[in-house]
């Protein structure tokens, strides 16, 4: 076939996506780092692929919570993978839609001209999450580095409380509002009258596909090994999250987190704190042929939508997939498979009810809804609920997995969507044709 244009610009693609194990933090990766799992996925992303290093020209790379000693984790990827010191990189960060940003950032860098063989994605390190001194204290760290004698250096501790001398972990809660994302989805559920048997269904599915993924050796070709080092004595193979022998009744046993009393969000159907890199090789259409590559896929349209965070701070997918269908001349009854990040089961049900109801559609502004998604067709092989959540890196994962599916049951069309802190949401077509 020959090469396509969209809106008069070269089509952007997927070659090919890889990613680390996503395992649960404080797991099998709790002596790494966020760069550690960059580096490991992006030097053996180029290895499969057989890539010369020197036809990369950009690598963009996100992480969420940064890690202070590599806080361009982008470049320090370059450096750290081996990769030529000429390749020019940068970060990018949209909560937990960071590598779908990276992703479309690359794209749109191919599709002006700017490069033509990109490397993106994302990591995240959660056993490794900074964690900060308190104002006072910081205040007097830094006094006492100008202190000349033992006497000086020990004067600005003085007065400090006790309380100054507290841990400060990063923030989860939201800044505007002062809720916790948990407590946000809890809100959501409650406003959208989600039930908890219809959250701990979807976590089931969750489960039930991903452990049907890996036993049927779907995931095979996008799942990295990874020996851990430094002793490299213990081998990261699987996912360490997924649960193959839960049931809907067995989650029905997990207590309310976030609302002990009335709540319907748990354990079992929220995402748990993950540790994993992604990353996706990105190439103009020419030049993937000319380069004798077979893409995965290809970048049809995207976008990011924005609501407000004190009123359904979960809900950005619901306003970013008309625009994103629009862009990309479909509807939603065009979509093969849907991809949907799981941050919460009530979040996934809440943008599905979203999409058609015509009361959302009265309020976003919307002639008619956007339309029934199938639930047949959502997750097939798993989501964030059962695989994990690495916030930098989940974005990328869903691209690959995505991809792969179409490929195995010869579908064309697939709509990823993730939401994000602060009420951002992405959404993106891909096409294979």
């Amino acid at each position: 076939m020959a090469s396509e244009k969209r809106n008069g610009r070269p089509r952007v693609a997927i070659v090919r996506g890889l990613r680390t194990p996503f395992v649960k933090a404080g797991s099998v990766f709790s002596g790494l780092t966020a760069l550690d799992l960059g580096r490991m996925v992006v030097q053996e992303l180029v290895q499969r692929t057989d890539l010369d290093p020197n036809a990369i020209d950009q690598v963009v790379f996100g992480q969420v919570i940064p890690t202070l000693t590599a806080p361009s984790i982008a470049r320090e990827v370059v450096i750290a993978a081996g990769l030529p010191r000429k390749i020019e990189a940068f970060t990018v960060a949209r909560a937990c839609a960071t590598s779908i940003q990276a992703m479309t950032t690359a794209a749109n860098a191919i599709a002006v001209g700017e490069a033509e063989v990109i490397i993106a994605g994302g990591t995240e390190c959660m056993s490794d999450a900074p964690i900060f001194t308190s104002r006072p204290l910081a205040q007097a760290l830094v006094a006492a580095s100008k202190g000349r004698s033992l006497p000086e250096k020990l004067k600005p501790f003085q007065k400090l409380k006790a309380k100054d001398l507290i841990p400060v972990p990063p923030a989860i809660a939201e800044y505007s509002t002062g809720l916790t994302m948990g407590e946000s989805a809890e809100k959501m559920a409650k406003e959208n009258g989600i039930s908890r048997e219809e959250q701990d269904r979807i976590a089931y599915n969750s489960h039930h596909n991903a452990a049907r993924a890996w036993k049927e050796g779907l995931f095979d070709n996008e799942v990295m090994h990874v020996a851990v080092p430094p002793r490299y004595e213990q081998t990261a193979t699987k996912d360490n999250i997924v649960r193959d022998d839960t049931s809907v009744e067995a989650l029905g046993q997990l207590k309310p987190v976030f609302d002990r009393k009335y709540g319907t969000i748990t354990a079992g159907n929220a995402s748990p704190l993950t540790d994993g890199a992604a990353a996706l090789l990105l190439m103009s259409e020419e030049r993937a042929k000319a380069l004798g590559y077979e893409p995965l896929g290809y970048l049809r349209a995207h976008a990011y939508a924005a609501t407000d965070p004190g009123d359904q701070l979960l809900q950005g997918p619901a306003y970013a997939v008309p625009t994103a269908l629009k862009r990309a001349g479909m509807t939603l009854a065009d979509i093969d498979l849907f991809e949907m990040h799981e941050a919460f089961a009530a979040q996934v049900a809440s943008n599905i009810q979203a999409l058609a109801s015509k009361e959302f559609a009265k309020k976003a502004g919307w002639s008619a809804p956007v339309g029934e998604v199938d639930r047949e067709r959502l997750n097939v092989t798993g989501g964030s609920i059962a695989i994990g959540h690495p916030f930098g890196a989940t974005g990328a994962r869903l691209v690959t997995q995505a991809l792969n599916e179409l490929k195995r049951r010869n579908k064309n069309t697939v709509l990823c969507t993730v939401c994000a802190a602060g009420g951002l949401g992405a959404a993106v077509v891909l096409e294979r044709a």
